[in-house]
């Protein structure tokens, strides 16, 4: 098994107790912190090290940080926990079985960025993880771990659990503060961007919950011992999320840069495709990214292969489809997602995911004519790149890259009414027709 980083002793007994999370190393990458750097060589730290945003843009972590506007204003951190992608469940393991992890990210890289109030903010629907990471908030504070004068040093900072309602935009940084500060979430206009005007008028870094909890390994063991893991441009590990059709689905943790036939068939991890099908077709990076057939299922997991490929390694989320799956009926579900998640406030996502969703239906149950395939390439094309915010572009993700692959599909949705593939094909009704009473 490849060196863990941010899952390390995540099964340890009792490590969501501060006691035992000391036991095992706990803090001391904090003590190190405010022992022996200043901020801003912290800030070049993280740098060096090569981490990127794990809440799916990829974003250099050092350089979003030393991005901050320097003025008078009260600086403010957000760690987004707002984890509501499908197909994404990393977040939640963090917080539910290892909370210090994340509360001593959060200490460090509030040292790091000046920083005296920080946020993380729960979705809603995490009820266990909100309660682990408030319970880990009140042991720091305790510990005089958080609070004035941390570790006898004269950095002071406080920590504000804050719950979610369950809105999937909350997810978006924008959406998040206004959240935060008690408005309804819509996402804001983009400039001025959070760094300079965010929270409540202050410079404001947000940044991702896996992120935050990889910081103390970096700073405990150093930069180049991070970089030394994955690939050039991609350095580190990472937290795949593999579901879907596959035998062994779960959480691992694996250098940047691993195969993902190797993520998906090794014994190891995924074990192969579920009963035996065969692999009809990969998301690699959460619901909001493209498509991938299956002869690009050796690409490399990082950043810049995924994206050479055709798509994005996002949250990480891999999400493997068989051949036993009609991929209308799977965009339609994601679809529906993305439409009952529509904040509403532009009209180009409000009216156009609605209306994605209502011509994939017709074509799912059999209604649709051959124009509705096209018809729903030209909405994609009115609704990405023209929301508000990157919503409207994940919605379009799966429908575009899911025609381009697989337009027969769609075709044959509309000149047989029903699927190809999948319990709904004409097929399964043959074979079940065939078998004899006692087996059906």
């Amino acid at each position: 098994m490849p060196e863990l980083i941010i899952t390390k002793n995540l099964d340890v007994p009792g490590i969501d107790k501060l006691d035992v999370y000391r036991q095992h190393g706990g803090y001391e990458a904090l003590a190190k912190a405010l022992r022996n750097y200043q901020p801003d060589e912290l800030v070049d730290a993280i740098k060096t090290s090569g981490l990127r945003g794990r809440g799916g843009a990829g974003f250099p972590t050092g350089m979003k940080w030393s991005f901050l506007a320097k003025n008078d204003r009260p600086r403010y951190l957000c760690c987004n926990c707002d984890e509501s992608e499908p197909g994404t469940c990393k977040d939640r393991v963090i917080m539910e079985q290892i909370p210090h992890r994340l509360v001593e990210g959060v200490i460090i890289t509030s040292y790091a960025c000046k920083v005296h109030t920080a946020f993380i903010y729960v979705r809603g629907e995490l009820v266990k993880a909100g309660r682990q990471v408030e319970k880990a908030v009140e042991e720091a504070y305790a510990a005089g771990l958080l609070g004035k004068n941390i570790l006898g040093s004269d950095f002071s900072l406080d920590v504000i659990v804050h719950r979610g309602a369950g809105a999937y935009i909350c997810g978006e940084e924008s959406a998040l503060m206004e959240s935060l500060e008690g408005r309804r979430g819509y996402p804001r206009l983009k400039p001025p961007f959070p760094a300079v005007v965010g929270l409540y008028g202050g410079p404001t870094v947000i940044n991702n919950c896996e992120t935050l909890a990889t910081v103390p390994a970096i700073i405990e063991n150093g930069a180049d011992y991070y970089a030394s893991f994955g690939t050039e441009k991609s350095k580190g590990t990472r937290i795949f999320c593999l579901s879907g059709q596959v035998k062994k689905p779960g959480n691992y943790e694996l250098p940047l840069g691993i195969p993902l036939s190797t993520l998906i068939y090794d014994e190891k991890y995924g074990g192969g495709i579920l009963d035996d099908r065969e692999l009809k077709a990969i998301i690699p990076g959460g619901s909001s990214t493209f498509i991938l057939s299956p002869d690009k299922v050796d690409t490399p997991l990082d950043y810049e292969s995924i994206a050479a490929a055709g798509s994005m390694l996002g949250s990480g989320g891999v999400i493997v489809i068989s051949d036993a799956t009609c991929i209308v009926g799977a965009i339609l579900r994601m679809t529906e997602f993305y439409r009952d998640e529509s904040c509403g406030k532009c009209t180009p996502c409000r009216e156009g995911t609605f209306w994605l969703t209502e011509i994939l239906e017709r074509l799912e149950h059999g209604h649709g004519e051959m124009r509705d395939v096209d018809l729903l390439l030209d909405i994609c094309d009115n609704l990405a790149g023209k929301s508000f915010c990157p919503l409207g572009d994940a919605a379009t993700s799966s429908i575009t890259s899911g025609i381009r692959q697989f337009r027969a599909e769609f075709e044959y949705h509309v000149t047989h009414g029903c699927c190809m593939t999948g319990p709904g094909s004409k097929k399964s009704h043959t074979t079940e027709a065939a078998q004899p009473a006692g087996t059906r």
